[in-house]
Order: structure tokens, then sequence, then C-alpha cells
């Protein structure tokens, strides 16, 4: 992982956004914006790609889906809003699409927001991204509400900690939202390489089962990454994860 945890190193060159909304289907990168509701992700959304967004269904689903565009060093980039949600485990239709396009959609990063005034249990939705991929920039966004509750988040601790690039913001005043664009685009072009957290499965044979399960989905789907979390989700007996992968890699 670099050493520049927002990607705003000496290196980087000043560079402008240009909302885009959606004056061209042609993109360099996918970013996808994933989060627990209320963290302020549509604030984010808006300060990316401005007001002009398609907005429609999901395919098969009655949840809604927004997608804007972004010009950043002369390169574009195609946001994705996925459904707020608390968890990836499928337990509710905006759990499974957002599950779904980070697993399959394959985009060239995630942006996971994050909410600083309750950042213990926002974690828990990161930690499940961490597991599926390693492109990643974790959003600490509402940092002027924490400020104003006496919080103090280190990002750069949390960085290190998870792996993974961490940018604090306060979305609705514009704050951090070049630090946010010079992360994406690191990761999203390589300059930054993650080393995200990735959970300990200390149950005794559980990490055999999960090898066992993961050579096989590998020999029966070329095409499908992530074995080990798939191969983890249906151990626990999740049903709709089959037909996920079938559905994917048929």
């Amino acid at each position: 992982m670099s050493d520049c945890t927002s990607g705003n190193c000496g290196t980087c060159q000043p560079a402008v956004l240009e909302r885009l909304g959606l004056k061209t289907d042609r993109w360099d990168f996918v970013v996808a914006l994933a989060g627990n509701p209320n963290t302020g992700k549509s604030t984010i959304f808006n300060a990316l790609t401005g007001l002009r967004q398609h907005t429609g269904n999901w395919p098969g689903k009655t949840i809604a889906r927004a997608e804007g565009g972004f010009s950043f060093r002369e390169k574009q980039f195609k946001l994705v809003d996925l459904p707020g949600t608390y968890s990836l485990l499928s337990a509710s239709p905006d759990e499974e699409v957002a599950r779904d396009f980070i697993l399959f959609g394959k985009p060239s990063v995630t942006v996971v927001v994050v909410d600083a005034t309750r950042l213990e249990r926002n974690l828990n939705l990161v930690l499940q991204v961490l597991q599926i991929t390693d492109k990643v920039v974790v959003c600490v966004n509402l940092m002027d509400e924490a400020k104003a509750h006496g919080l103090t988040v280190d990002c750069r601790g949390l960085a290190r900690d998870l792996g993974v690039p961490v940018v604090g913001t306060a979305a609705r005043q514009e704050e951090g939202i070049d630090d946010l664009l010079q992360a994406v685009f690191a990761v999203a072009s390589g300059a930054t390489v993650c080393n995200p957290y990735q959970l300990k499965y200390e149950v005794p044979g559980l990490r055999g089962a999960i090898e066992t399960l993961a050579g096989m989905l590998r020999r029966a789907f070329p095409a499908v990454k992530q074995e080990s979390w798939i191969a983890l989700r249906l151990l626990e007996g999740d049903a709709r994860i089959v037909d996920a992968v079938k559905a994917r890699a048929l």
C-alpha cells in the first residue's frame, strides 16, 4: 500500500473535478459507492457528479439505481450509487443488490462511506467489503459533526489498520472531496496498491473446508473471483449466493 493514505501526496499534481452528469457513455473507471443509510452517501454522490444523474431500477428489482459521472486527471469515472445497507449478507434485496455489484460487477474502486460519529457500527460493512475486493477507499464522512461532538477520527491510523486509503470528509461543505478524488484515482489507476485487512477464521476445520470448496468453485466457475468469500457464504447456507454464482458464471 502506498504511504499516501489519501492520494494527496507530493507527487500528485493539481487536478480539477468536472461533474459530467451523463454526458458520455465511455468510461475509464467504474466506482461503486456503498455505505450504511444516513451516512451522507447521497451528498458525496452529488458532490462528485452534480445534479444531472440517471435514475432507474436495478434489473429485475424495484430498487432505485442512480448513476452519474465525473472527470478527474483526464480520466472519465462512472459512479454507481449502491443501496444503503448495513451488511452484505443478502438478508434483504438491498443487501443482495449491493453485494452482487461489488462481487460480480467488478468496479474499479469501491468507496465505502461511513459516519464519523458512528464509526464502530459502520465498520462492520467496511470489513465485509474488504473480504470481497482489494480496491477500496473508505470515506469517513460527517467529520464536522464528529468535531462538534468532541470526537476525533485518526484516519491515518485507520488506514494502517484496514490496509486501504481512508479519507475524512464533510460532504455538505465539500470539505475533503479533493482528497477523496485523489484517493479514488490512485486506487483505480494502480498508483496505490491496497492490502486490505482479512478476517481470520479460527474455527477448527473451517479453514480447510473453505479451501476445499474454493478449489471446487475455481474449477467449476473459472471466471468467478473471490472464491474463498463465496465458499464461506455457501458453508453458512446462503442459498442466494448459489443462484447468483450460477446466473453469472454459466
